[in-house]
């Protein structure tokens, strides 16, 4: 009797023990980049190198007027912030509600718009106070967001990009992205870049460059080996974050609990 006593308590540290690994999303499969695609492929060169907060579970990133804004996640843990870029020092902050897992983030006009993981809800903050002035509902999941300065374009991690009318929030178009015949899943973290979208492709070190007209691929972005493999513990997690300086021409990278945050210039990859 004693021995299934001890084997009913080993098993049960056993499931507590991985319940509690990593308050991370649920894993989905993720489609390989298509070796047929037509659309050119991207590798990068470091520009800048800056501290970022290994305990920022980043789900969103954007730069405006000098700094960096960030929306992290995890239930209990997320938060909004505006950070200094040269420092990563944390210059403004809000923690959101336990019950909500923050998600992405962007700016449009003077409002900060942020989606939430599972809670099919979004928050509306004032730009410069971060106090909440608004929030709306969306059927799935929210994941990534950003804006091409008329319309709010949202990921749910799928291979379908969203755009949202940002005073009535409601849909006014969906793409799906498909590379020659396959979708492409798994769209995170947007970043709308000279008429553009980049998004992340969660669980990998690649984005994609999307023609937000038609949907099309203008091009794949290996982003492996921004950290170093003594960077890669086991705390760190999936690359996540772009975020693009307009006036100065500057792309930067980060990801989930990222001890550093890079400025990358983007060159084509030759001999494909």
């Amino acid at each position: 009797m004693k021995k299934y006593f001890l084997l009913a308590l080993s098993l049960s540290f056993a499931l507590i023990s991985q319940s509690c690994k990593k308050e991370v999303e649920i894993p989905k499969p993720i489609p390989p980049q298509n070796t047929t695609s037509s659309a050119p492929l991207y590798t990068y060169e470091v520009v800048n190198t800056w501290h970022h907060d290994a305990d920022a579970f980043t789900e969103g990133l954007q730069f405006y007027n000098g700094d960096l804004y960030e929306s992290t996640g995890l239930n209990g843990k997320s938060t909004l912030r505006r950070v200094d870029l040269t420092t990563g020092k944390v210059l403004q902050k809000i923690d959101i509600d336990k019950q909500y897992f923050g998600e992405g983030i962007t700016i449009l006009g003077d409002k900060i718009y942020q989606l939430t993981y599972q809670t099919h809800i979004g928050f509306i903050y004032d730009l410069k106070t971060f106090a909440k002035i608004g929030s709306w509902q969306y059927e799935g999941e929210g994941w990534g967001l950003t804006t091409d300065g008329k319309e709010l374009i949202m990921t749910n991690g799928s291979n379908k990009i969203t755009f949202l009318d940002p005073k009535s929030l409601a849909i006014t178009k969906t793409l799906e992205i498909v590379d020659e015949g396959m979708p492409v899943e798994n769209l995170n973290e947007p970043e709308y870049i000279k008429g553009e979208i980049y998004a992340n492709i969660w669980q990998s070190d690649r984005a994609i460059r999307i023609d937000p007209v038609t949907g099309k691929i203008n091009g794949w972005i290996d982003l492996s080996g921004l950290l170093s493999p003594t960077e890669r513990t086991e705390k760190v997690d999936y690359l996540n974050g772009i975020a693009y300086d307009e006036k100065g021409d500057r792309l930067f990278i980060t990801g989930k609990l990222w001890p550093k945050l890079f400025e990358i210039k983007l060159k084509k990859k030759e001999g494909l």
